[in-house]
């Protein structure tokens, strides 16, 4: 195992100091817990938003806090869920008066201790409210979760969610719009190559050299079905086909699309990938008004990628377009 370390204990830990370090404009580390706030929390009346779940799939879910997006993120161990006293420091850190909206990714013990947080939030008096997200269309049930798993597409519902609570929405409306991104965005994932998880130091699945691993999750896990290598197009248009069916896409519609990498994919390759999307979007007779590229969600060093197709609307997209400033998403600038 080569990686850029300390003490394999300390890697969270020190990974938050970092952050918080890296990003004092943007970020502070709640003392003495694995929650980063906003630096600058936004004016009282507003609902808060939290996110998070275990470390290993950075910029998710601390480079989302701030203006637009996130009030906290809690972090867990690598590619393990944070616990309730950890969520519930969380929520106090984004509670300003309008109460709090968790967004939860579904796997099993993010949505247990989640849960547990949200009602020890509500016992010290806080209204909180709690999504899923469950935009996996590759597995249905897994060892890690019950129904479909939650993966990049999750940052669609930060950025959408987050832009309406910044305008003073309130919780139940806050809710709404996140339920809303979770009906109408799907994404699906393939691996390359695997990762390894500090603690254990070997590699969580074994891959030959023209294989590749088809619907994987975001925690190294396998996927459903062991495939060989394929060319760009032809691995894309296969997943692009499987979001289409599953979204219902059987008229022309109105889309964005994310192309994430998993943590060790070039740039280089992931623009082969959104390239492809947007000829299979005109191919299709669709209307794609925005990719976005990058590593949103990843998945330690793994190479891969995973495609992201949201079904917009006026609104969502109006939402979706709106300012966030956060050290992994920028774009606008206009808050106050």
């Amino acid at each position: 195992m080569k990686k850029v370390v300390n003490r394999v204990e300390d890697v969270v830990d020190e990974a938050l100091d970092g952050m918080a370090l890296a990003f004092p404009a943007y970020v502070r580390r709640i003392p003495n817990t694995n929650v980063l706030a906003r630096a600058v929390p936004k004016k009282g009346g507003r609902v808060g938003l939290v996110s998070g779940g275990g470390s290993g799939h950075e910029p998710a879910h601390g480079g989302y806090v701030g203006y637009g997006m996130l009030d906290a993120a809690v972090a867990g161990e690598v590619f393990t869920s944070p616990t309730p006293d950890q969520v519930l420091e969380g929520i106090r850190a984004a509670n300003h008066g309008a109460g709090v909206l968790l967004i939860v990714k579904n796997y099993t013990g993010d949505v247990m201790n989640f849960d547990i947080a949200r009602e020890l939030a509500e016992a010290e008096g806080i209204e909180v409210a709690s999504v899923t997200v469950d935009d996996d269309v590759a597995v249905q049930d897994s060892l890690y979760t019950t129904g479909r798993r939650g993966i990049a597409g999750t940052i669609y519902v930060h950025k959408i969610a987050g832009a309406l609570a910044e305008r003073g929405a309130s919780l139940a409306e806050v809710k709404a719009v996140a339920e809303s991104v979770i009906s109408r965005v799907r994404s699906m994932g393939f691996a390359l190559t695997p990762c390894t998880v500090p603690a254990n130091g070997t590699p969580t699945f074994t891959l030959e050299e023209n294989e590749l691993e088809m619907g994987i999750g975001i925690h190294g896990e396998p996927g459903i079905q062991r495939e060989s290598v394929r060319q760009a197009d032809e691995l894309a248009e296969s997943m692009l086909d499987r979001l289409s069916s599953d979204l219902d896409l059987n008229s022309p519609a109105r889309l964005a699309a994310m192309i994430n990498g998993m943590g060790g994919t070039p740039m280089l390759e992931l623009a082969i990938l959104a390239r492809k999307v947007a000829h299979w979007s005109q191919d299709k007779g669709h209307d794609l008004r925005r990719i976005w590229m990058g590593e949103y969600m990843t998945s330690l060093e793994m190479q891969g990628a995973s495609l992201t197709l949201l079904s917009l609307d006026d609104r969502l997209q109006e939402l979706l377009d709106a300012p966030s400033d956060t050290p992994a998403l920028r774009q606008g600038v206009a808050h106050d």
